[in-house]
């Protein structure tokens, strides 16, 4: 595609690196701009990725049908979780620069929709004002939400800084209760005052808000292995869906649908087809309220 051609749907975020000592590299590539390129671009859109990291030789294979402008920093943003008994605890090892409008081509800035996918707080509301008012926004916030240690690097949930300020030109905006911490005061005041809200709500599906309302959709029935990944393939497949029919339902559930394939699956390898989600939304089988 190039960067002078327009692309139909913009990612913005910086890929991770996730300490992963079982294999061979000792890491795998993440994060939200990682799984939200691959699932637009499987889903058969034009799909162009703007990222910072270091020298990652092994990123041109796994965006090999993806349009990426990387701004070359001094690390890549890296995770390591780490297991205990209560429960998982997540580090931040090293960060990537922030994005900056200069990093974005002239071209890229006409697409039709963007979505924006912070991991580590380097999206800055700047950033808004690049795109036309036409332009449909989208944003999974879970980047925006999180703090870490100086000291060990170890991760926290936060409030949204200015959020009004995003909210005020964000179309769509993806989150979970999990991403704030279970505070679900936060969770109203931000899907109250947004244009249009998902929370995502795992094996139940979602809950989209807009105008005042909320309406619950489930999930898909199928059996879960790993959901790493998921929640940024269902904004992304929500923002493309959303954008072509303007319907919240169609969306919903076609991004319910594709973000199963994800959850019984691992990594970015089960994100499926436009084919497999078409005939799964014809066959597949809903989960049940309240299983």
């Amino acid at each position: 595609m190039g960067n002078d051609t327009t692309p139909e749907i913009l990612i913005l975020g910086n890929v991770t690196r996730d300490v992963a000592p079982g294999t061979p590299d000792g890491f795998t590539f993440g994060g939200t701009a990682t799984f939200a390129s691959l699932a637009a671009s499987r889903l058969g859109r034009r799909t162009a990725l703007v990222t910072a990291a270091a020298h990652e030789p092994g990123l041109s294979g796994i965006f090999r049908d993806i349009d990426v402008e990387v701004v070359q920093s001094s690390a890549t943003t890296t995770f390591e979780n780490v297991y205990a008994p209560n429960g998982r605890v997540q580090y931040v090892r090293a960060v990537a620069s922030p994005l900056v409008p200069a990093d974005i081509p002239d071209a890229w800035r006409r697409a039709p929709m963007v979505h924006f996918g912070p991991i580590a707080q380097e999206l800055t509301r700047d950033l808004l004002d690049v795109f036309p008012s036409t332009a449909l926004i989208g944003a999974t916030l879970q980047g925006w939400l999180r703090a870490w240690s100086p000291d060990d690097g170890r991760v926290r949930p936060v409030a949204w800084r200015h959020a009004e300020t995003y909210l005020d030109r964000l179309d769509v905006i993806t989150f979970s209760a999990e991403d704030l911490g279970g505070d679900m005061v936060l969770v109203e005041e931000y899907a109250t005052r947004a244009r249009l809200a998902v929370v995502t709500e795992n094996r139940h599906g979602c809950v989209v808000w807009q105008h005042g309302s909320r309406r619950r959709f489930p999930a898909y029935d199928v059996e879960e292995v790993d959901p790493t990944g998921a929640g940024d393939v269902f904004a992304t497949a929500f923002l493309i869906r959303y954008g072509e029919t303007r319907d919240i339902e169609t969306a919903a559930q076609f991004a319910n649908c594709v973000a199963s394939f994800v959850v019984e699956g691992r990594g970015a390898e089960a994100i499926p087809t436009g084919a497999m989600v078409g005939e799964r939304l014809r066959d597949g089988s809903l989960r049940p309220p309240g299983s």
